[in-house]
């Protein structure tokens, strides 16, 4: 897959083209662009794919713990789904204020003839997020470029959006958020030292780094798979502040991965997130904790056939 930071590199050709944010690349979304590549094949055309880094509510609204995939594990979901052109737009406020016919002027139409456009069933942009549907449409037949706007993704009657699953990861809901996503909900992170608290009372703890830009789950036990060097091991995961131990509203993700003995400081780690076991909360002692500790991971081992 091409990554390119404009159209330039595609001047003079007659291109398809969607844009898009496509934060997670879910079940909606990758329905979406495998009907976008059947209609620009039909066509002969190459479809770009424009999207944003970074994401415009970074910018615009300055959050942190949005994100459901980083920018660099967007490009591997969109290269699966058989994407050859994506464009990756730096996102500032300059770029926030245009009109989408400005948009379309600066960054599109001066390098490339766009034959067809893709839009997803919400997607609005441009200052003041005008250029919504309807108003691409007028555009489109302005401009005499062909015009689809996809349909809503549904599962049980509800319609899936980013913003949906956001929702669901923020309240721990791991399962349905899963289900919508179309593959389990991942973190990835360098493990970095933490107080060997839990080496202390018998279960060691890899401790991640993760980048402030992605979102958390609730606060709480997690049954979890666990990715090193291409290995996956069974584990459970806290995500939370350690309240029987420390003062503090850091929240931390630390996983304790079964039968695992490899010195792993400094390495890149994939957590994959399959259910949320329990709710974190505070002991009255270390023995409390750990008799807790050896019921989590019962319960992880026997939740839906687990199997690496």
């Amino acid at each position: 897959m091409d990554i390119l930071h404009g159209l330039e590199c595609l001047r003079g050709q007659s291109i398809a083209l969607t844009i898009g944010n496509f934060d997670g690349v879910h079940l909606g979304h990758r329905e979406f662009i495998q009907t976008a590549l059947d209609e620009s094949n039909k066509s002969q055309l190459p479809l770009v794919v424009l999207t944003f880094s970074p994401h415009p509510v970074s910018i615009l609204k300055g959050r942190n713990h949005f994100l459901i995939n980083s920018y660099d594990d967007r490009r591997k979901l969109l290269g699966n789904l058989g994407i050859e052109n994506l464009v990756e737009l730096k996102f500032d406020r300059d770029l926030s204020t245009l009109t989408p016919e400005q948009f379309l002027d600066q960054y599109v139409l001066q390098f490339c003839n766009v034959d067809k456009l893709f839009v997803g069933h919400d997607f609005a942009f441009g200052a003041n997020k005008v250029g919504t549907a309807p108003y691409l449409k007028k555009l489109c037949n302005k401009l005499k470029i062909d015009f689809t706007q996809g349909l809503p993704f549904k599962i049980g009657g509800k319609a899936i959006s980013s913003s949906h699953i956001r929702e669901l990861i923020a309240t721990g809901q791991i399962s349905n958020a899963n289900l919508c996503l179309g593959r389990d909900f991942f973190l990835s992170g360098r493990v970095i030292k933490g107080d060997g608290r839990g080496r202390q009372i018998g279960f060691p703890t890899a401790n991640l780094l993760i980048s402030d830009e992605r979102i958390l789950p609730s606060r709480g036990v997690y049954a979890t798979i666990t990715k090193s060097k291409g290995m996956k091991f069974q584990s459970i995961t806290n995500v939370g502040n350690n309240p029987t131990f420390l003062t503090t509203n850091e929240l931390f993700v630390e996983s304790h991965i079964f039968d695992f003995s490899n010195e792993i400081y400094g390495e890149q780690l994939e957590i994959f997130f399959l259910e949320k076991i329990r709710d974190e909360k505070k002991f009255s002692n270390v023995n409390e904790l750990v008799a807790q500790i050896r019921k989590d991971i019962d319960k992880s081992m026997n939740l839906r056939g687990v199997k690496c």
